[in-house]
């Protein structure tokens, strides 16, 4: 039996902060719900939370607790962590 390798998913922190936003324009609720669906598969083990130094720093300065609070559980899943590097600096 072959085993397929997870999707590998990196979000940046406006797709966290998503849920926190005004849900009573369709395209923030449609936006939040398609986070949370992935946000699911990611608990499940179906795929694989990669996350960074920058979104544990931006959340940091993140001034609403609640908020911090819950990205800081969100990004808790994250399976390997991508440190900041010269390419991802200069943008390549």
């Amino acid at each position: 039996m072959r085993v397929m390798p997870k999707l590998k998913i990196y979000l940046d922190t406006s797709v966290y902060n998503r849920p926190f936003d005004d849900q009573t324009q369709i395209r923030i609720r449609l936006e939040t719900e398609s986070f949370l669906t992935i946000f699911e598969e990611i608990v499940k083990g179906k795929f694989f939370l990669v996350i960074s130094s920058v979104l544990i720093y931006e959340n940091s300065l993140n001034p609403f607790a609640e908020r911090k609070e819950k990205i800081t559980t969100y990004l808790s899943y994250g399976k390997r962590r991508q440190s900041l590097n010269y390419k991802i600096e200069k943008g390549e």
